[in-house]
C-alpha cells in the first residue's frame, strides 16, 4: 500500500548559490513545513552573502518544458513564483498557470536588489502586473516595492496612498495582498493582508536587529506550505510570520556578509 504523499508545491524562480533567497530558499521551507518542492530554474544568480553580483535568466522555452513536464507527470496542487527573470519567462509562467486556474497561486515576484540586475526592468515589472498578478491568489510585497509598482499606473503627481494601491491590484484580479515591512511608532514593523473587503489582519512584530538576506522568500514560501496542507490564506499568512520570525531569530552568519535565516531551527537540539 502507498503512502501519503507529501503535498506537492511547483516553485518557479532563481537559483541562488547562497541558498539565502530563491528556489532553494523555498526547498528548505517546504521541507519544514512536510511539503516536497519541485524547483523551476528561471535564472541563475551569481554572488555571496554580502550581495547579488548579476542574474542569468534561462531560455522561456526551457522554463516552459521544465514545469510543463512535471505538471504532466505529478498532482501538484499549489503554485509559488519568486524571481521570473524577464519579460519572456513571465509570459510563459503566466500561460502556465492559467491552465490551472483553480490551483492556489502565491506570488512573489520583487526583489529591488535583483531587478537592479536586470536591463529591461520596468518592462519586467509592468509584465509582472499586467500577466501574473490578476491570477494570484496572494500577492506578496514590500511597502517599498509597492510604491514603485504604482509608478506604472500613476502620475507623477498622485499622492502615494497604500490602501489605494492594494485595491486597484486586487480590482485586476489578486484576490489577497499581503504588504509588509510598514514602520510603526513604536519602531516595530507591520504586514497587513488585505483583500477586496479592506485589511483582513495586520500583525504587528518587533524589528530584529541585523541585516538578512532571505526574509521575503521564507515568508512567501511558508505561505504556500501551510496553503498546500490547506490552511486559508488568513491562517497561513500568520502561520507563517511566526515561522519567519523565529527563522530570522535563528539566523546564521554562513559567511562575511548578511545573516541567513535558519529555517529548520526547530530541528536542531537545544545544549
Amino acid at each position: 500500500m502507498q503512502n501519503q504523499i507529501s503535498p506537492l508545491i511547483l516553485s518557479f524562480g532563481a537559483s541562488d548559490p547562497v541558498a539565502a533567497t530563491g528556489l532553494f530558499a523555498d526547498l528548505a521551507s517546504f521541507a519544514a513545513m512536510g511539503c516536497h518542492g519541485l524547483p523551476i530554474v528561471t535564472a541563475i544568480l551569481t554572488g555571496d552573502t554580502a550581495q547579488i553580483d548579476s542574474i542569468h535568466p534561462l531560455d522561456a522555452d526551457l522554463v516552459d518544458e521544465q514545469a510543463r513536464t512535471i505538471l504532466e507527470d505529478m498532482a501538484v496542487v499549489t503554485f509559488k513564483i519568486g524571481q521570473v527573470g524577464s519579460v519572456d519567462n513571465a509570459t510563459t509562467i503566466a500561460e502556465i498557470v492559467s491552465d490551472y486556474p483553480e490551483m492556489p497561486l502565491i506570488l512573489d515576484p520583487f526583489n529591488s536588489t535583483i531587478t537592479e540586475q536586470i536591463a529591461d526592468a520596468e518592462d519586467l515589472i509592468l509584465s509582472i502586473r499586467e500577466l501574473l498578478i490578476p491570477q494570484a491568489t496572494l500577492l506578496l510585497i514590500s511597502a517599498v516595492e509597492l510604491s514603485r509598482l504604482a509608478e506604472t499606473w500613476k502620475e507623477n503627481s498622485e499622492a502615494e496612498d497604500l490602501t489605494a494601491d492594494v485595491m486597484t491590484l486586487i480590482d485586476s484580479g489578486c484576490e489577497f495582498v499581503l504588504v509588509t515591512g510598514t514602520p510603526t511608532a513604536n519602531g516595530e514593523i507591520a504586514n497587513t493582508l488585505f483583500n477586496e473587503s479592506g485589511i483582513i489582519r495586520r500583525d504587528v512584530w518587533p524589528r530584529i536587529p541585523g541585516s538578512f538576506a532571505g526574509a521575503g522568500s521564507t515568508l512567501s514560501a511558508a505561505i504556500a506550505a501551510l496553503m498546500a496542507n490547506g490552511l486559508e490564506v488568513p491562517e497561513a499568512v500568520l502561520e507563517a510570520q511566526e515561522f519567519t520570525q523565529a527563522a530570522i531569530s535563528h539566523s546564521q552568519q554562513l559567511g562575511m556578509g548578511k545573516l541567513i535565516p535558519d529555517r529548520h531551527f526547530w530541528a536542531k537540539e537545544v545544549e
